[in-house]
């Protein structure tokens, strides 16, 4: 099936990453990871949890109809639970594309199927037969996941993916679901699966890792499974996740590549001159930062200050370093355009960026280049990422845009805020608010009238390059409750050459998708004009 030295790289970035608080994308969001994904080389994309939501299935059915269908296209995958519902509506979304997945999944450590599943061992047993044959119906490509594999009986879970195996399953994903185990322990328990599992040692099944990030080590326990022998490893770009993450691609990856005498020449089809920009853009459109001293991809994972690391470093750059920058992108060119800049060397450069624009949308984009060159001399890579990302949150179905903001703040006196706004339906909205602060003098005047009882949770902004002209780029998280109390994070983002006015669309992007999750829209208590 599979050449044993290759390991097949499984990214779950669109459905297990975005299920970090605060990163849910839009639908064009998506489809620009997942064609950033498809160049980045990954081997399948899960591309959501098809029976989620309306948007969860629309996403997967536009990344199978488009990214599916690709020269040399990837997997395109959906998650479904052990249920007839869910494995339908996830086979109505991938079939479009010409590589199809089911990934179905059901748990099997004793306390998920006591307290949370409540039927006996037996019932999974019957459930998984039952289920893994139905989506077999479908799709040849079926994978299967013992939910909480790290925490599950070894023996029971021989006998569980066994008859997986038997119904249909091409790929047994082992998930340490809650990020228990130790490198050891997970290693131990993939050698035990290959060993105990018929049909694994023959080539027909292929073995996947998937793990979480809870005590630090999801990284070291996916490469203690790729090494014990398993061929695909589940990850995320950045090692976004829930709670603490998920594996991180990029590290899983470099691992391989900078180690491959110790992991006996294994190897990955990607290009990782593509890893740089591929984290940059997830992180820009989660609004999920990349922490400084993140491996591989961070600011400063190639910085050196002390004296005596930079003393080697100009001796000989392998002192100090295992991997050259350029090998995970951090030396592509930094072209540097100006009003004088022409559409097409625009669209050109949107292209080397990894960004595939309709025209309507290019449009749009050179438009806002070209406003922006008028109050900057030179616009440099991270502006135009900037601004792209800021288009791409605009993309969504907005309950309300901002029209015209004004905020009179100063030494000594209130900030006050006046906002309008526009609805769908075109009507205008304006209010005036006051605020402890010029940011929250904002979001109060938009909180009154839109009707929304949304707090800043978080607030980051920082400078898109070096100058007294550098774009603002705002990263907001608010939380707002459903009309049952349930609380939920929302995030949004915006890039301004004005600090405040990038604030209050970030800030109202972040009430939209709340608006929109918790069906809180009122009536605006402002007056229309």
């Amino acid at each position: 099936m599979n050449d044993p030295n290759r390991v097949l790289i499984f990214d779950t970035t669109l459905r297990d990453g975005e299920q970090s608080p605060g990163a849910t994308l839009n639908l064009a969001e998506k489809l620009e990871i997942a064609r950033q994904l498809a160049r980045l080389g990954v081997d399948i994309i899960e591309a959501g949890f098809a029976i989620a939501s309306p948007g969860d299935f629309e996403a997967v059915s536009r990344i199978a109809q488009e990214v599916g269908q690709l020269d040399q296209p990837p997997v395109i995958a959906s998650l479904a639970r052990c249920a007839k519902k869910d494995i339908e509506q996830a086979w109505s979304a991938v079939q479009w594309a010409k590589r199809p997945r089911i990934h179905t999944f059901l748990a099997t450590s004793d306390i998920h199927l006591k307290y949370k599943l409540k039927i006996s061992r037996n019932d999974c047993i019957e459930q998984v037969g039952e289920f893994v044959s139905y989506a077999k119906s479908f799709c040849d490509d079926v994978e299967f996941s013992p939910e909480d594999a790290g925490r599950s009986d070894p023996e029971f879970l021989w006998q569980v993916l066994s008859v997986a195996v038997q119904a249909g399953a091409t790929t047994l994903n082992i998930p340490d679901t809650v990020g228990y185990c130790t490198p050891q322990e997970y290693g131990q328990l993939i050698e035990g699966i290959i060993n105990n599992v018929p049909g694994i040692k023959a080539g027909k099944v292929i073995v996947s890792v998937h793990c979480h990030n809870d005590l630090g080590m999801a990284t070291a326990n996916t490469l203690a499974g790729i090494k014990a022998g398993a061929r695909q490893a589940e990850v995320t770009i950045n090692g976004i996740g829930e709670r603490a993450g998920n594996t991180s691609l990029e590290e899983v990856v470099m691992a391989l590549k900078t180690r491959p005498q110790f992991f006996g020449g294994l190897y990955t089809n990607i290009d990782t001159t593509q890893l740089v920009r591929t984290s940059k853009m997830v992180s820009s459109l989660t609004s999920i930062p990349v922490q400084p001293n993140k491996a591989i991809v961070g600011a400063n994972a190639f910085a050196h200050e002390a004296g005596i690391h930079q003393d080697g470093m100009l001796k000989n750059p392998l002192t100090y370093e295992i991997m050259r920058p350029e090998d995970v992108g951090w030396n592509s060119t930094n072209l540097v355009l100006g009003k004088h800049s022409g559409r097409h060397a625009f669209a050109d450069r949107l292209r080397q960026m990894g960004y595939d624009l309709n025209r309507d949308e290019l449009d749009k984009a050179f438009e806002r280049f070209k406003a922006l060159c008028d109050k900057k001399k030179v616009v440099s890579d991270a502006d135009i990422e900037a601004l792209l990302t800021d288009q791409f949150e605009s993309l969504g179905n907005d309950l309300f845009k901002l029209d015209e903001l004004h905020v009179a703040t100063g030494t000594g006196n209130t900030p006050v805020a006046s906002v309008r706004l526009i609805d769908q339906d075109g009507e205008r909205h304006e209010d005036a608010a006051l605020g402890n602060g010029p940011v929250n003098a904002v979001c109060n005047c938009i909180n009154r009238i839109t009707g929304a009882n949304a707090k800043l949770v978080e607030f980051h902004v920082h400078a898109v390059t070096e100058g007294i002209d550098a774009i603002a780029h705002v990263t907001i998280r608010v939380e707002m409750s459903d009309s049952e109390g349930k609380k939920y994070v929302f995030s949004g983002r915006s890039a301004d050459t004005d600090t405040l006015v990038a604030s209050g669309k970030a800030y109202l992007a972040a009430v939209n998708r709340g608006l929109q999750r918790t069906q809180l829209a009122r009536r605006p208590v402002a007056e229309s004009v």
